[in-house]
């Protein structure tokens, strides 16, 4: 079973996060943005995906392909008591986004990715949004403007679910960072991505999901 690293108040809305694939759990990045988010008001919890948490050890996994870890996904949510919302770091987020709609009737309410690798930097052929397409969890991307995995431009062009919306990051990058020329600042990123994702927590409270609604009588 994973480790889990828990950050914020008890009776928060809870969001549990993936690591991206290059850093743990508790890398600066996921430290800064779950004390953001535990300030808003929001319980993160957080875990390492199996090859990331060997590597404590010394040794050197690689990365998995993220269609293998979806198992491992799953496992931590049911450890973590089934919270109402998913997500992570770029490719934790990738893989939260591939579990969503199957977590759905087990109390799923919400999806959150924190940088979407719409692609692999400097190929934008090798596409990763068949998924996303059909998406039917709700679901927020903080997204970097100039992110090398997804631009505005880039996104612009993809055939994205109505139940996603984006939360763009001026002159962001994979790390939702701007450029010192931009006039805007990390800080000032990360604090409207958490201030998003906070909202968006909130519009998608634990719960049973409503019912459909009844067909108009003829």
């Amino acid at each position: 079973m994973p480790d889990l690293l828990i950050t914020g108040p008890d009776d928060g809305p809870t969001l549990m996060l993936a690591h991206g694939a290059g850093a743990a759990m508790d890398s600066r990045w996921m430290d800064d943005m779950a004390a953001r988010l535990s300030a808003r008001g929001i319980r993160v919890v957080r875990f390492e995906f199996a090859y990331m948490a060997a590597r404590r050890s010394g040794s050197r996994p690689p990365v998995p392909r993220a269609d293998r870890v979806l198992g491992e996904y799953r496992v931590a949510w049911e450890q973590a008591g089934r919270p109402a919302l998913i997500g992570g770091k770029s490719y934790g987020g990738r893989v939260a986004s591939m579990v969503a709609d199957s977590l759905r009737p087990d109390g799923l309410r919400g999806l959150v990715c924190l940088g979407y690798p719409f692609h692999p930097p400097g190929r934008p052929e090798q596409l990763r949004t068949a998924h996303l397409e059909h998406l039917a969890t709700p679901a927020l991307i903080c997204q970097g403007e100039r992110d090398p995995m997804g631009t505005t431009a880039d996104v612009a062009g993809y055939a994205l679910a109505p139940t996603i919306t984006i939360s763009w990051a001026p002159d962001g990058d994979h790390d939702l960072r701007p450029r010192k020329a931009s006039g805007h600042t990390p800080a000032e990123n990360l604090d409207a991505a958490a201030a998003a994702v906070a909202a968006f927590a909130r519009r998608h409270p634990s719960g049973p999901f409503p019912p459909p609604p009844s067909p108009p009588s003829i």
